[in-house]
C-alpha cells in the first residue's frame, strides 16, 4: 500500500480560538497561533504514516501566512503536502481552507526523533 502524500485536518472555529482568546485586540476570528496548530496537526498526521515504530516528530520551522478571517462557527481545513524527505527533516506544504475559500498557506518542518517516555528517565 502506498504511502499518503497529503492529509486534510478539518476543526470548527470556537471562541477559544479567536484572538481575543489569547490576550489580543480582535474581532471572534481565528487567531493565527491557532490557524498555525491547525497546520502543524495536519502534518504531524500525515507524517505518522512515514514514521518507524518509537518514533515522532516535533516541530522546528513553520513559515505562516494568514490571508483572510474565519468567523467563529465555521469550519477551517488545512491540508498537507509532504514534499520532501532529508533524512530525518520533513517538509510540507500547507494550504488552509474555510467555508469561504483559502485563508492561510505556508510550510512547515518537522524533524523525526525517538519517542522516548521520559518519566522513566533517571528513574
Amino acid at each position: 500500500m502506498d504511502k499518503p502524500t497529503q492529509y486534510t485536518l478539518t476543526w470548527e472555529v470556537t471562541d477559544d480560538m479567536t484572538a481575543k482568546r489569547i490576550g489580543t485586540a480582535g474581532a471572534k476570528i481565528l487567531s493565527t497561533p491557532n490557524m498555525l496548530a491547525l497546520m502543524e496537526a495536519a502534518a504531524l498526521e500525515l507524517a505518522k504514516a512515514y514514521l518507524d515504530e518509537g518514533m515522532t516528530t516535533v516541530g522546528a520551522e513553520a513559515h505562516v501566512r494568514h490571508l483572510a478571517p474565519t468567523p467563529v462557527g465555521m469550519k477551517v481545513s488545512a491540508t498537507a503536502t509532504l514534499r520532501s524527505i532529508e533524512r530525518r527533516k520533513m517538509w510540507f506544504d500547507i494550504e488552509v481552507n474555510d467555508e469561504k475559500g483559502k485563508c492561510g498557506e505556508g510550510s512547515h518542518l518537522r524533524i523525526m526523533v525517538p519517542n522516548k517516555d521520559r518519566s522513566k528517565e533517571n528513574g
